[in-house]
């Protein structure tokens, strides 16, 4: 198994607010996790650093998973703290106050994953037949979407399409959307990204660049390049898993 995480600046942004990171257990089982600090708040990148440093704080504390709803219970507790952890500090930090991160984490379990997930960054399934968007965006947009009030199209171009309805570090309660499912014979690669990819290259065009035979590297580096090229706006960060059957790798750049 590969996993390999990349970030990038952008081309406008003075400031990376997205974290992330690859983290492999004693016990060899596998955390991938992005987050994307919110570029409207302050401190976004404090926020999103936090996010991701509980996460692999707690999973260098605990025992083997077990079983995959363990996994899903350890994302739900864990995301609660982390939320609660950036609450506290930016009461104690008045530079801070604001500040909130997306955060999609998953746990791989044997042949299962579980998810959990807070905003508006993704994790998809990736094979040749399809791409599946495995998580929620918890977006103004959307819920105007699962309401019938407007079309995905429409939703693309929406003048809202970034205003979250939830995040990571800015309210006392929160949702976690939870998810679980099976690794299918096809292999499908494991794709997270924020929304300075997705603002900016179809789910067409990041599978055709996925199923490419390269270099896991070379293809976020593409990825990265062709977001760069329809302007940067945002910071942009991207993380692949796939059962390739080598020896598993972990990379964080």
């Amino acid at each position: 198994m590969t996993a390999y995480f990349k970030s990038d600046r952008g081309k406008v942004r003075s400031i990376n607010e997205d974290a992330g990171g690859v983290f492999k257990h004693p016990t060899g089982q596998l955390l991938i996790v992005i987050a994307d600090g919110m570029g409207g708040h302050n401190a976004g990148d404090v926020a999103s650093q936090m996010a991701v440093s509980q996460l692999h704080k707690k999973w260098d504390e605990t025992s083997k998973i077990s079983s995959i709803e363990v996994a899903s219970t350890w994302l739900e507790q864990t995301i609660q703290e982390a939320n609660q952890k950036i609450l506290n500090y930016a009461k104690e930090n008045v530079d801070c106050e604001g500040m909130g991160t997306t955060l999609t984490a998953a746990i791989i379990f044997n042949n299962e994953v579980a998810v959990g997930h807070i905003g508006d960054s993704r994790l998809y399934t990736i094979n040749h037949q399809e791409v599946v968007q495995q998580t929620e965006d918890h977006s103004f947009v959307h819920e105007l979407v699962r309401s019938g009030q407007l079309t995905m199209e429409e939703a693309e171009v929406h003048p809202k399409k970034n205003v979250l309805t939830q995040a990571v570090g800015t309210e006392e309660s929160l949702d976690v959307q939870l998810h679980t499912f099976s690794l299918n014979e096809d292999k499908p690669y494991l794709f997270l990204c924020t929304d300075g990819l997705t603002n900016k290259v179809s789910e067409k065009e990041i599978q055709e660049v996925i199923l490419q035979d390269r270099k896991t590297e070379d293809k976020l580096d593409e990825l990265i390049q062709l977001a760069n090229d329809r302007g940067g706006e945002d910071n942009i960060s991207l993380l692949l898993w796939v059962d390739d059957g080598d020896e598993e790798g972990v990379s964080t750049c």
